[in-house]
This record gives structure tokens, sequence and C-alpha cells, in this order.
């Protein structure tokens, strides 16, 4: 039986540290201390989709989109600001939409959070573009 797109989404964010979920904008949104970094949307404004918004590192979206164009999109109102859609009906594999999670929390993050994150984690994890912004 396959685990609930949402339930898989909520286990991968609030396993970083100082990962907070509550509403925005009637949607499920996950922070990393003040900040959001990704947002959970099921036929968001009737776009037929069922997606994340999430926040990328500089460059990441067009890539995304050009690699992908089914599976990845630039998603409305955030999407100026570099973030990513990302569809989760299968046309993404879930370790791919893993790695842009990662990368998602790593854009926002601050120095702390990114510590106590690697310090978990094996020596060079990183998201799919390996970068971490932290301040």
């Amino acid at each position: 039986m396959a685990v609930d797109p949402l339930i898989r989404v909520r286990a991968i964010c609030l396993a970083y540290p100082e990962t907070t979920e509550r509403p925005s904008h009637a949607a499920p949104t996950f922070f990393a201390g003040k900040k959001s970094f990704l947002m959970y949307h099921d036929d968001h404004h009737g776009d037929g989709r069922l997606a994340v918004w999430c926040a990328a590192p500089p460059g990441a979206q067009s890539a995304y989109v050009h690699d992908n164009p089914r599976g990845y999109f630039v998603p409305a109102y955030v999407g100026t600001r570099g973030w990513v859609g990302v569809r989760l009906d299968r046309r993404v594999p879930w370790g791919e939409i893993e790695a842009v999670i990662d990368d998602a929390y790593r854009e926002v993050a601050l120095r702390r959070m990114l510590v106590a994150l690697d310090d978990d984690r094996t020596p060079g994890a990183t998201g799919t573009f390996g970068t971490s912004r932290g301040e």
C-alpha cells in the first residue's frame, strides 16, 4: 500500500533540525526556524497538481524545469524568487524529491541548523546541487 504523499513529505521535512509545520495560505508549510522552505499543495486553485513548492539554490529552478518539464514547474507567487514546483504523482522519483527538499532546507537554514544537520549525517551529504548558504 502506498504511503500518503503528505505523510511522506511531512516525515522528510520534520527530520530536519528546528523544522516546524504550520498552515500558510491554507497549505501545510514547513519552516526552518522562521523561514519557509516547502509548501505542500493538492490542486492549488484548481491546477490539478499534487506537488510541493520548494526553495531552491540559484539556477536550480531553470535546470530542473528544463531537464524534466513534466515533473517540475515554476510555481505561482514564489517562482519569481527561484522556488521550484515538484510534482508528487510519480513523475519525479522519491529519491530525487528528497534531494530537492534537502536543497530547499539548506537554502534557508541558519548556519547552526546546518551544523546540527551535518553532524547527524555522513560527511559530504548534501542535496542535489550540493549547496549550503547558511547565514
